[in-house]
């Protein structure tokens, strides 16, 4: 057994070489597209699978599962959701630039819908991955290498003949970094692609004239066109989208809004948040221009119609919702990809660039197949030939000889040595041939048929067009405009068989502003519930219906409809509600959750105070806790305009017990949960900041808490009852803050 040898290494040092291993493992080998063709590892290994299984475009489909698990086994060792994840996202028209598999079912929606189960779906593909992306394997055009058990071989690139990295773009985060390439036009990308082969030099202003921008499968519109030059540059940036919308007569004069365009970030859950947000504008009492929206998107596209009352201003809301949902959105580009096995951020020049050494690589390696194969078909068919002339002689070589290989071996050298002939003449014309091993075998292989004088024509015609290939092939090898040539004709070829109109409309657009209308300012009354729910009406509704107003709510407040309210909670949060927010109509309208408008929790903070904010600003409030931490405040400090701020500093574990106005307080009242009570004046309690905890207001035993706090007015005696008797908190003795106070 061989000794075990101990190793010495510092700890941190081996952790940083294992994770710059497994990190450029991910980048190279997981996340990132190869700048070449365009595909990250999980997309070339799929695609590759079923050009194996013959999964042809004019093939039947096969289940998606067996494509998936013979990826998995052979090529790609991860898990199953990824590979079927990355054989989906192909499949998807709204996603991809050009879709590379043909599928058959459940293959999602543009709203979110996932794909069904691997195994209800069928998939093959299509005709452009099959001429773009697959053809020519068979010619040695791309290296093979070892899959991760090397009992298989496969392409360590795929020899795709159009720049596919911005066809079909990317999204993929790997570690430290994450690559965001938009799609593009196919026919644009042959014109840029061909434009840059005629001139080398071209820069990315004139290049975008061939590529003026994204398009993305969902079309739309890209706003900042004078931002896209730098964005191409620079590789980096943040793309300006909107949805295309019309307007559309209603029923009795009104307009509709109709969405038929979404933002390429819109898809998937971005469709249900936009009509959530949308239905919140309603709700908060944004607009209320907006009378009904619903989504009637089918197969044949997207239509959202977005209703408005009469006389709605549809421009001015249509602003509204660009800048308050998602109908306009930024795409951010970060056109990271794989260049020579390391990560690096490309403008679109550099790009095409890579993407035409490669196109020159390929077509190197094609014809340099092609040639050889032609010489070797010329070599054989050069030997048919001449053997026709003779055939009569390797006939009796072959019929007087022992054996093939003697046949073959006085075929190539002339060794006549054991083979019969019927005169001199014949064995002194063997001993003068000299045809070539491959010559040897195909005259050995060929068959009589092709002794006829019209199979001898074709046969010499068959040369001739070799002799014709051969020169082709050396010409384009020798030669790059001839090489260019072929490739501009091919790219040429795939536009003219799968380029389409441009669906992303490119234009330079201000951005949109709100016309806020002006609100007229009324006097109104603040119901609030025992529930949470809050509700408006005017000052002369609540004088009407005062005895059941104050029967029926916890608070009410008399304030302005262009008022703040400001929620003070026990955790010491203060949550700001715009009393606009709230509905305000008639006595017996139902209310608002505050929850609703504000973020204040009902299910985990409790409401001590409410005040409206601006009238607070001459007060002060008293802030007592459990842990008998007491402080005034100024009112004018509330004045802020962050929807949630601290109302009060709690030390930790702690929370607020009582909350309310100093201004007609005389003594405050003290009640620990060991029934000790202290009562002390108003002059005792210190103005704080509200970012202080305070100073304690009573001495309390280890474990002992505030039970209760009262805010006494001058002659106000409230009693409580303390194990079944009554004591009047009026009567009690005034002591001194910080103090243990009396037993009950």
């Amino acid at each position: 057994m061989p000794q075990e040898q101990l190793i010495h290494t510092e700890y941190s040092e081996e952790m940083q070489r294992a994770y710059i291993d497994y990190a450029m493992s991910v980048i190279v080998s997981r996340a990132l597209p190869d700048v070449r063709d365009g595909l990250k590892p999980v997309q070339r290994r799929t695609l590759y699978d079923m050009y194996e299984l013959g999964l042809r475009y004019d093939h039947p489909y096969r289940k998606a599962a067996r494509i998936v698990g013979d990826t998995m086994g052979k090529y790609h060792p991860h898990g199953d959701a990824s590979i079927y994840e990355a054989l989906v996202v192909m499949a998807q028209d709204f996603k991809k630039g050009m879709v590379l598999v043909d599928g058959h079912g459940n293959f999602g929606s543009i709203e979110g819908d996932g794909a069904a189960a691997m195994r209800y779906t069928e998939a093959r593909l299509t005709q452009l991955t099959q001429e773009a992306f697959l053809a020519d394997l068979d010619k040695d055009v791309v290296d093979f290498v070892p899959n991760f058990d090397e009992t298989e071989r496969e392409p360590s690139v795929l020899p795709v003949r159009v720049p596919n990295l911005l066809l079909n773009g990317a999204e993929g985060i790997a570690v430290g970094m994450a690559t965001s390439i938009p799609t593009h036009n196919l026919s644009e990308l042959v014109d840029g692609v061909i434009a840059y082969m005629k001139n080398p030099d071209i820069n990315t202003k004139q290049m975008m004239e061939y590529i003026p921008g994204p398009d993305f499968p969902t079309g739309g519109i890209v706003t900042n066109k004078d931002e896209l030059e730098a964005i191409y540059s620079t590789g980096q940036g943040r793309i300006k989208l909107r949805g295309r919308v019309s307007f559309e007569k209603g029923k009795g004069g009104k307009t509709n809004i109709v969405i038929t365009e979404i933002p390429y970030t819109m898809i998937g859950s971005g469709i249900g948040k936009f009509l959530n947000d949308a239905y919140a504008l309603v709700e908060n009492r944004t607009t209320n221009d907006i009378t009904d929206i619903s989504n009637q998107s089918s197969k044949e596209g997207i239509r959202i119609v977005i209703e408005t009352r009469r006389g709605a201003d549809v421009e001015n809301l249509l602003n509204l919702l660009y800048k308050k949902t998602r109908l306009s959105d930024t795409f951010s580009v970060n056109m990271l990809s794989v260049v020579n096995g390391r990560p690096e951020t490309l403008g679109i020049v550099p790009i095409i660039r890579h993407h035409v050494d490669f196109q020159f690589e390929l077509a190197t390696r094609k014809y340099t197949t092609l040639l050889n194969k032609a010489k070797e078909k010329q070599e054989i068919q050069e030997g048919l030939i001449k053997a026709c002339d003779v055939i009569d002689l390797i006939i009796e070589i072959l019929r007087g000889s022992r054996s093939q290989a003697q046949a073959k071996e006085c075929m190539v050298s002339g060794k006549t040595d054991g083979i019969r002939f019927k005169s001199k003449q014949s064995e002194r014309d063997a001993k003068t041939l000299r045809f070539t091993e491959r010559q040897a075998d195909a005259i050995l292989q060929m068959r009589l048929y092709r002794l006829i004088g019209l199979e001898i024509e074709a046969l010499q015609k068959e040369y001739e067009k070799t002799l014709k290939d051969i020169e082709t092939y050396s010409d384009i090898l020798e030669n790059r405009a001839s090489m260019a040539r072929v490739i501009i004709g091919e790219l040429r070829a795939f536009k003219k068989a799968y380029g389409r109109p441009r669906r992303t409309t490119i234009d330079t657009i201000e951005e949109v502003a709100v016309v806020q209308k002006p609100v007229q300012e009324l006097d109104v009354a603040v119901l609030i519930d025992r529930f949470a729910y809050a509700r408006c009406i005017d000052r002369s509704t609540y004088e009407r219906n005062k005895a059941a107003a104050d029967a029926e709510s916890r608070q009410i407040l008399f304030c302005k409809n262009t008022d703040r309210l400001g929620l003070f909670t026990d955790t010491g949060q203060m949550h700001l509600v715009k009393v606009g927010d709230l509905p305000i109509g008639r006595f017996r309208d139902k209310g608002q959750p505050l929850d609703n408008v504000s973020k204040f929790d009902s299910a985990g903070e409790e409401l001590l105070f409410i005040g409206c904010i601006e009238q607070l600003q001459e007060a002060h409030l008293i802030f007592v806790s459990q842990e008998a931490m007491i402080k005034r405040v100024e009112g004018s400090a509330y004045d802020v305009a962050k929807r949630t701020t601290v109302a009060s500093k709690l030390a930790p574990g702690d929370k607020l017990l009582l909350i309310g106005l100093c201004d007609e307080t005389e003594t405050v009242v003290l009640r620990s949960d060991k029934d000790y009570f202290l009562r002390f004046g108003l002059g005792d309690i210190p103005e704080k900041k509200k970012t202080a905890i305070g100073v304690r207001g009573m001495k309390l035993a280890d474990g002992e808490k505030l039970s209760e706090a009262y805010l006494l007015r001058e002659g106000e005696n409230p009693s409580v009852s303390v194990n079944k008797k009554e004591v009047a908190l009026g009567r009690l003795r005034i002591g001194k803050r910080d103090t243990r106070g009396v037993k009950r």
